[in-house]
């Protein structure tokens, strides 16, 4: 089963587009990023990613992960704690170790927005502080040995930030491959649907 994490600021249907361009349409699951958030809880990494997880439990195995930004750091998070319930991984523009900096930079400029800017995400203002918070510790480097599915990693050659990572991530991950996608930003399933939908198609029959 294939599972299509869609990224920050993101809807399922953001993947419309690649999807259909991709050989076999079939037994694609795109839940939205909201499904994993409860509530009643503080809106946090480390509750989004166990919601995730429990949700990727209860789906038949094993699990063919693609993930972008936010979506490619919860599909990096499940191979590494259950490597054998992963059959591929594909991350696009997705970060194995927070930038820490950078975030706390990005909730700096967030306090200083309206909350109106933060209504087309479907989080509140607060919301995001804590969520973009809560991820400065995240660091998956001791675990990236233990994957050992074929992994395809993507970035927008626009995209310097997580282009830099993303070769990193490649070069602890055996099995893995880098590649970057020609006049591509950040959303890469937005800005070229049709090339990552190529990238996708020959990656799934190389195994």
């Amino acid at each position: 089963m294939k599972i299509f994490i869609h990224g920050l600021g993101q809807t399922t249907s953001s993947w419309d587009k690649t999807r259909s361009l991709l050989d076999n349409q079939d037994a694609i699951l795109c839940p939205s990023i909201q499904e994993f958030l409860k509530e009643e809880n503080p809106i946090t990494y480390q509750e989004l990613y166990s919601n995730f997880s429990n949700y990727c439990s209860s789906i038949q195995k094993p699990l063919d992960l693609c993930g972008l930004s936010l979506g490619a750091v919860l599909a990096l998070n499940y191979a590494c704690e259950h490597p054998q319930e992963v059959s591929s991984l594909v991350l696009i523009a997705g970060q194995y170790k927070s930038p820490k900096l950078l975030l706390q930079f990005q909730n700096i400029v967030f306090r200083f927005l309206p909350s109106s800017a933060f209504a087309d995400i479907g989080f509140q203002k607060k919301e995001m502080i804590e969520l973009t918070r809560s991820m400065e510790q995240i660091d998956f480097t001791p675990f990236l040995k233990r994957i050992s599915c074929p992994t395809l990693l993507l970035c927008g050659e626009k995209d310097k930030v997580n282009q830099k990572a993303s070769q990193k991530a490649s070069g602890h991950i055996k099995n893995s491959q880098f590649c970057k996608i020609q006049s591509a930003g950040h959303e890469v399933n937005i800005d070229a649907p049709q090339k990552l939908a190529e990238k996708l198609n020959h990656f799934y029959l190389s195994f």
